[in-house]
């Protein structure tokens, strides 16, 4: 008994549970929020990634342990509740445009990653890409977080099929809404889950979602898995097979810089999403930013050295702030999780197969982050403007990048017009310059 409340109390000072409101309970349930928000990417990765040629075994432990490895060192490191897999969106550039498209072998592509990662490594060590995220105007920032909120949440209505494509609209509701047994199970998860956030039940967001499993499985719209656990597959072939030298070659800057460009800003997105929802930044700024970048610059080499795509932050940790996790022993918990994924693979793909089980989740999340909306000036147009245009473009034209991107032209443009150019801090200004350029260039 006394060394487990030794241990408790060391969990509780290294982490500074007071400091931040939390303790052991909160952190560890919002933890598996986490997991489950994002547990979808130990199917999905592997599935993408084996349509190169990669062993789909192998990408599954190395999504895994990837994922293991930089949650971890986030949580550890960082001291923030923020999850780290490989980036979606990433993944389907690496599959679909290089190795398929370009025709280049996935061990080159992989090359790339590394690369991009040291690349990263390099900007986070000259204090460059913190430089970059303190620059950001707070109107930008609360709407980076707004429109993630908007992204994710459309995310989970598009996953869970409640909202699908029309030829007349683009989007709309489901006609099958009354009548399709998953999308009744999304919407009873999604009621269980409002209800119990309204009445401020602590880890509302997990017990929802672990009600729907199991009403799921009553109703025989999840299976049932046929074994609980079983020896994780051979991560040999994929196992530092990155060709390094290969991906040096002239020909392939475009995709090094593309993998940059993408996670750079993606990941700055997210950091300062998920950081604003949980009340991190203070004076417009992101304390131990150079921890969190640096962690992302590692868990990227890593990622690639293992076998898969590049590893960055991931949105969905916003669940688990929602549920109440504010400091790194919730990444922690997740990182654990993602071990722990290894052996009972036949549940966590049962689980995470379903989309009915996380859309809630996604779905109230997006809710919380909106709430972001209030802080932004809406009556000074030269803000409102461009904070605007982030936050509708990233649900709209489905990419967190694209939103930012249009934000960081548009701002530099209002305040110049404005006569308040001289107050707008000069990285907003190259970053402008970069943005119309890679709109010029690099928009496929």
């Amino acid at each position: 008994m006394e060394a487990a409340k030794v241990k408790r109390s060391f969990i509780a000072r290294y982490f500074q549970f007071d400091k931040y409101g939390t303790n052991v309970r909160t952190e560890v349930l919002a933890g598996i929020t986490t997991f489950f928000a994002m547990a979808y990417i130990l199917l999905v990765n592997p599935d993408m990634l084996s349509k190169t040629g990669m062993d789909f075994g192998a990408v599954f432990v190395a999504t895994a342990v990837a994922s293991a490895l930089g949650t971890l060192l986030m949580g550890i490191i960082a001291n923030y509740p923020l999850a780290l897999a490989p980036g979606m969106g990433l993944n389907a550039y690496f599959t679909f445009t290089i190795c398929l498209g370009m025709k280049i072998p996935w061990q080159t592509a992989l090359g790339a990653v590394f690369i991009s990662g040291v690349v990263f490594l390099l900007l986070t060590v000259t204090k460059v890409r913190e430089m970059i995220i303190n620059s950001i105007p707070p109107s930008l920032k609360f709407a980076v977080s707004a429109g993630i909120g908007l992204f994710v949440s459309f995310i989970g209505l598009k996953e869970s099929g409640i909202v699908v494509a029309n030829p007349a609209t683009f989007v709309g509701l489901s006609p099958k809404l009354a009548s399709d047994p998953m999308i009744l199970l999304t919407l009873f998860g999604l009621i269980v889950t409002i209800i119990l956030m309204v009445r401020n039940v602590k880890g509302a967001i997990f017990i929802g979602m672990m009600s729907t499993a199991i009403v799921g499985i009553i109703t025989n719209q999840v299976k049932v898995p046929t074994s609980f656990f079983s020896l994780p597959p051979s991560i040999e072939p994929t196992f530092l097979k990155m060709d390094i030298a290969a991906a040096m070659d002239v020909g392939i800057f475009t995709i090094i810089f593309a993998f940059l460009f993408v996670d750079l800003f993606d990941n700055a997105g997210t950091l300062v999403g998920v950081a604003n929802q949980a009340g991190f930044l203070k004076d417009n700024k992101l304390p131990r930013a150079g921890r969190a970048l640096t962690t992302d610059s590692i868990a990227a080499m890593a990622g690639a050295s293992l076998g898969t795509s590049t590893v960055t932050s991931y949105i969905e940790s916003s669940a688990g702030v929602a549920t109440g996790g504010r400091t790194g022993f919730t990444s922690v918990v997740t990182a654990f999780c993602f071990l722990a994924s290894l052996f009972f693979f036949p549940i966590v793909k049962v689980l995470a197969s379903v989309p009915a089980i996380t859309a809630p989740a996604l779905i109230i999340v997006g809710v919380l982050m909106a709430s972001s909306l209030k802080d932004i000036n809406w009556k000074e147009l030269s803000e409102s403007i461009p904070a605007f245009f982030t936050i509708i473009m990233m649900p709209l034209t489905f990419s967190i990048a694209t939103g930012i991107a249009l934000g960081f032209v548009l701002y530099p443009i209002t305040k110049l017009v404005s006569g308040e150019g001289k107050k707008v801090h000069w990285i907003m200004y190259v970053l402008a310059v970069v943005f119309v350029v890679r709109f010029i260039y690099l928009n496929e």
